[in-house]
């Protein structure tokens, strides 16, 4: 079972997001054309709310960790390698477009690391992709962090209570930025994203939604993509209906029952982890009591890495490449 149970799931704290806005007047650029982080007090202080924590930042965080893919990658696409020192917990590899600046950076642990090995990184900040990243009971939670001097972010997707998932992915991509100095960088992500969505929706106007199941994993029951969260919007958003949008969380359990009775005609696998998705087909497609599911029928399947179904920059590219698996017809140009 992934660290996404249900169980971390309902224990994040569900409160709306709040966002101060401002705007920074960063000149300088970096070496691929980007504003560098502001080393001046340029919209500082900043104050923010986040998942029930409000911070206050003087100036931007120098020494980062991150814990879960899905943050590292949005620090690495507003151009924050430099202030990484550590990180953990890939469920795949990074985007090749980050691996260079992704080897600078020091692996403090394959999973999560311990309260004391986040310490010996000496970071001012940290930032965690699940709530899990700052279980409790791990030694971790975010009032520990606060305690030793260090302010932390847990990813939106973890408490978000609007039901408007890709405004809350750019609301999140925004407080980094605005966080870290480099709102102009924020922006013109967030400016891309709204393009490339609106180009995805275009290809799938006049099209109908196919109904989708999402095995993420399990025996008993199925372990799968619930109403709340970015994994419903992507699959809404690539032409595809989830059949479990009724759960609501973003990721819970459902009975095999209820996935015979919602009749399926695709099913998207998320890949990740020591089971492969060639396991995972053969789990589903030798299981009797599936055998009349329109998707089993017709054995077909999409597959999505996890780092492109959670809460983070792969998104929009993640949309379009599922509408084409979903509606190859459609989107093949």
């Amino acid at each position: 079972m992934s660290r996404r149970t249900p169980a971390l799931i309902a224990a994040a704290v569900l409160l709306p997001l709040a966002l101060t806005a401002c705007s920074t007047s960063e000149t300088s650029t970096d070496a691929q054309g980007r504003p560098e982080a502001s080393e001046k007090s340029d919209g500082f202080p900043y104050t923010v709310k986040n998942c029930g924590v409000t911070s206050t930042f003087k100036a931007p965080p120098k020494r980062v960790v991150t814990m879960n893919q899905h943050v590292t990658e949005i620090m690495l696409e507003l151009g924050l390698a430099k202030s990484l020192v550590g990180t953990a917990y890939l469920d795949d590899k990074v985007l090749p477009k980050y691996a260079k600046d992704y080897a600078s950076v020091p692996v403090i642990a394959k999973e999560y690391p311990s309260y004391e090995q986040v310490l010996a990184s000496n970071p001012d900040f940290v930032y965690g992709g699940y709530a899990s990243a700052f279980a409790a009971g791990d030694g971790r939670s975010r009032e520990a962090f606060k305690k030793s001097g260090i302010e932390s972010r847990l990813n939106t997707e973890s408490c978000a209570k609007a039901d408007t998932p890709m405004e809350t992915l750019y609301e999140e991509v925004r407080e980094v930025g605005r966080t870290f100095g480099v709102a102009d960088r924020a922006e013109a992500w967030i400016k891309q994203a709204k393009a490339d969505n609106a180009a995805t929706a275009e290809k799938l106007k006049d099209l109908k939604a196919l109904p989708v199941f999402v095995y993420d994993s399990g025996d008993k029951t199925a372990f799968t993509a619930g109403g709340k969260g970015i994994g419903n919007e992507l699959i809404k958003r690539a032409g595809g209906t989830n059949i479990f949008a009724d759960l609501d969380k973003s990721f819970g359990d459902a009975s095999w029952e209820n996935v015979v009775a919602r009749k399926p005609e695709a099913i998207v696998i998320y890949d990740y982890g020591a089971t492969t998705v060639e396991q995972k087909k053969k789990r589903l497609l030798t299981d009797p009591a599936l055998a009349d599911v329109p998707a089993i029928k017709n054995k077909r399947f999409a597959v999505m890495p996890l780092s492109d179904v959670v809460l983070g920059v792969r998104v929009p590219a993640a949309v379009d490449k599922l509408a084409a698996q979903l509606h190859p017809a459609a989107t093949t140009p």
